[in-house]
C-alpha cells in the first residue's frame, strides 16, 4: 500500500468512524482541536494528518476499537511514508508546512544519516503499531530495565512529544534567555542569548514611585550592561504603584505595589510613553504584564487588561517600530482555568495587538523531567487553534512558588538546565521561539545557573557549552523513541552545523528523560562530544550509552 493508496484508505476509515460517531465535522473538530474544514479534507482524502497524535485523538473520540486503531495507524504510516532509517530527519513526523522526507540537504544527504546497518534491518511495521497502542507499557519496560530503576520508575512519561522535521532553520541565539534577578548592572559571565528584566527592581512602582516622578537609575544600569554584552532585553510590566490604585490589593512584593490595573488608564499610558521615550531602542521587547491570570500579580478584569494591551501596543509601536510586543504572560498552564483565561483574552481581541504570546513553561514538580513541559506547549497550541490565533510563543519564566522547592542535586540540576533549552528547541514545531530561564543572579532557587558575585555553577557552564555547540547551527528535526526508531526513553534533535572548513555537516544531540539506553552512533559518525568538553572519536560500528545528560554526535 503506497502513499496515495494509503491516504485514500486512511480517509475512508476516518470518514467511516466520523459517520458512525454521529458527530458533525464542527463538533468532532472541536473535540480534537482542529478546524471542521481541515477534518473534512482528511475524511475526503484531500489531506492527510501529519500529526500522529491527531489520528489517535480522532480514533478515541469516535470510540475506535483496537483493530480499527491498528488499521488507522497502518494507513497513516503508508500515507506519510514513516518507517525510514532510525534517528534520521526523514524518520521524524513532519508537522510543518515543509516536508523533508527523502530530501538531501547541503553537505548531508538524508541517506547518510541512518543509524547503522543493524538498525536498518529492524522490522518497524507492526512493532510501530504495537508501540503506539501500548506506549505506556513500552515506556515502563524501558524504565524498568534501566540501571537506575528505583530512582526513575515513578517519573511520569512525557506527553506531547510528537516527532517532526522541517526545512533547516537557524537556531536563534535569543532562544537562550535568562531572567535577571539583579539590579546592579552585572551580567552573566557565561554565554547568554537574551535578558528579561523582572525581580530586578524595575517594576512600575519602583520606576515611578510618585506620579510623574521617574527613577531610571536601575533600569539604565541594566540596559547599559546588556548593551555592553550586545544582548537583547525584554522589559516586563507589572506592579502598579500604590498612588495609581490606592484601594487595590497589594501585590506579592514589599514595595507596596498593587496587583491591579491603575484606577485611571491615562496613568498607564503616561508610564508606557515615558518608558519608551527614555529607553529608546535599548529595549528590544516588552511583556505587557507578568502572570496576568495569577491574582497575586493581576486581579483586574480581562476586559481591562485587553484595553491596557491595546493602549500600550499603540504607544510602543508609534515610538519604536522595531520593538516586539509580547502579550501578558499566562501561567498555571496545567489547569483548565488558565486556558479559559487565554480564550477569553483572545475572544476580546487582545492578541491582535501583539507580536508574540507570553506563557510560563515549567514542570508540575521541579524534579520532573523538563520534557514534560511539552504537554503544556501542546495544550497551549490547541487552545490557540480554538481561539483562531497563531502567534509565536515566548516562555517568560516560572511560577512564584518555585522558591518553595528543595534544591536539585548538582548533577541533576546541570542536566535539567540544558534540557530546559532543548525542550524549547523540541517545541519549535509549535512556534515556541524563546525561553527565559528563571533566573540569573539569584542563588536561592532550586536550580541555579550563577549567583551574582560567584562563578557559574555546573548548570551554567553546561548551558554555555550547549550554546557553543549550536552557535551556527540549523535545526532540521526533533524526535523521540519509537517514532524515530530509537529506544523509547531516548530523545534527539538533528542539526546542520558547519565544520572547520565551513561545510554543513549533520549533528545530533541525544539524551534520555530517564534511565539510560544503548544506541548506534550511526553511519558517518566521527566524534561524540560531551558537556564537560571531553570528546571521543567513533565510527559507524560504535554504540554510545545515552543518559539524562545530553551529548553531541558529529557526522562526516
Amino acid at each position: 500500500m503506497d502513499g496515495p493508496e494509503g491516504a485514500q484508505k486512511l480517509a475512508r476509515v476516518l470518514a467511516g468512524l466520523k459517520e458512525r460517531s454521529g458527530f458533525s465535522y464542527q463538533e468532532l473538530g472541536r473535540r480534537v482541536f482542529t478546524s471542521s474544514s481541515t477534518l473534512h479534507r482528511y475524511c475526503n482524502g484531500k489531506g492527510t494528518p501529519a500529526d500522529y497524535d491527531l489520528v489517535v485523538r480522532i480514533a478515541k473520540e469516535c470510540r475506535a476499537d483496537p483493530d480499527e486503531l491498528n488499521e488507522l495507524l497502518r494507513c497513516w504510516r503508508a500515507a506519510t511514508g514513516q518507517g525510514q532509517d532510525p534517528g534520521s530527519a526523514s524518520t521524524a513526523v513532519d508537522l510543518g508546512p515543509s516536508r523533508v522526507a527523502g530530501t538531501a540537504f547541503a553537505g548531508a544527504p538524508v541517506s547518510a544519516a541512518a543509524d547503522g546497518p543493524t538498525a536498518r534491518r529492524r522490522p518497524l511495521g507492526m512493532r510501530f503499531v504495537l508501540a503506539a497502542v501500548m506506549a505506556l507499557v513500552v515506556l515502563s519496560t524501558a524504565v524498568a530495565s534501566a540501571p537506575h530503576e528505583a530512582a526513575t520508575a515513578a517519573v511520569p512519561a512525557p506527553v506531547g512529544s510528537t516527532s517532526w522535521a522541517q526545512t533547516p532553520r537557524p537556531v536563534d541565539p535569543e532562544l537562550f534567555g535568562v531572567t535577571m534577578n539583579s539590579s546592579s548592572g552585572a551580567m552573566p559571565s557565561f554565554r547568554t542569548g537574551a535578558l528579561r528584566l523582572w525581580d530586578s527592581e524595575t517594576r512600575w512602582a519602583q520606576v515611578e514611585p510618585a506620579s510623574g516622578q521617574y527613577d531610571w537609575s536601575t533600569l539604565d544600569r541594566l540596559l547599559d550592561g546588556a548593551a555592553r554584552e550586545g544582548v537583547p532585553t525584554l522589559f516586563v510590566f507589572g506592579g502598579t504603584p500604590s498612588w495609581a490604585a490606592p484601594d487595590a490589593r497589594k501585590a506579592a512584593y514589599p514595595d507596596g505595589s498593587r496587583a491591579a490595573p491603575p484606577d485611571d488608564l491615562d496613568d498607564w499610558d503616561d508610564f508606557v510613553r515615558a518608558l519608551v521615550r527614555h529607553a529608546g531602542d535599548r529595549i528590544d521587547a516588552y511583556e505587557l504584564w507578568v502572570m496576568a491570570n495569577h491574582e497575586h500579580h493581576y486581579n483586574g478584569s480581562v476586559e481591562t487588561l485587553v484595553e491596557m494591551t491595546r493602549r500600550a501596543s499603540r504607544i510602543i509601536r508609534e515610538a519604536d517600530t522595531d520593538a516586539t510586543v509580547v502579550c501578558p504572560s499566562i501561567t498555571e498552564l496545567w489547569a483548565a482555568e488558565a486556558h479559559e483565561y487565554l480564550l477569553r483574552f483572545a475572544e476580546l481581541g487582545g492578541y491582535q495587538y501583539c507580536d508574540a504570546a507570553g506563557i510560563k513553561l515549567y514542570q508540575r514538580r521541579i524534579t520532573d523531567p523538563p520534557e514534560t513541559m511539552l504537554e503544556a506547549v501542546r495544550d497551549v497550541d490547541r487552545t490557540f487553534q480554538r481561539a483562531g490565533y497563531h502567534l509565536p510563543l515566548w516562555s517568560t519564566g516560572t511560577i512564584q512558588t518555585v522558591t518553595l522547592n528543595d534544591p536539585l542535586e548538582e548533577e541533576t540540576a546541570a542536566d535539567h538546565a540544558v534540557r530546559f533549552y532543548l525542550t524549547g528547541l523540541y517545541a519549535r514545531n509549535r512556534d515556541l521561539e524563546r525561553m527565559y530561564f528563571y533566573a540569573w543572579g539569584n542563588g536561592k532557587l532550586p536550580l541555579v545557573l550563577q549567583a551574582e558575585g560567584q562563578q557559574p555553577t555546573k548548570a551554567g557552564l553546561f548551558v554555555a557549552r550547549l550554546q557553543e555547540w549550536l552557535a551556527h547551527a540549523d535545526l532540521r528535526s526533533c524526535g523521540h523513541g519509537s517514532q524515530i526508531a530509537l529506544p523509547e526513553n531516548v530523545w534527539q534533535c538533528e542539526f546542520l552545523i558547519p565544520d572547520e572548513h565551513g561545510t554543513l555537516r549533520t549533528a545530533r544531540i541525544r539524551w534520555t528523560h530517564t534511565g539510560t539506553a544503548e544506541t548506534h552512533v550511526g553511519a558517518g559518525a566521527r566524534t561524540v562530544e560531551y558537556l564537560d568538553s571531553a570528546t571521543r572519536e567513533v565510527d559507524h560500528r560504535d554504540t554510545e550509552r545515552i543518559t539524562e545528560r545530553p551529548l553531541l554526535i558529529r557526522y562526516s
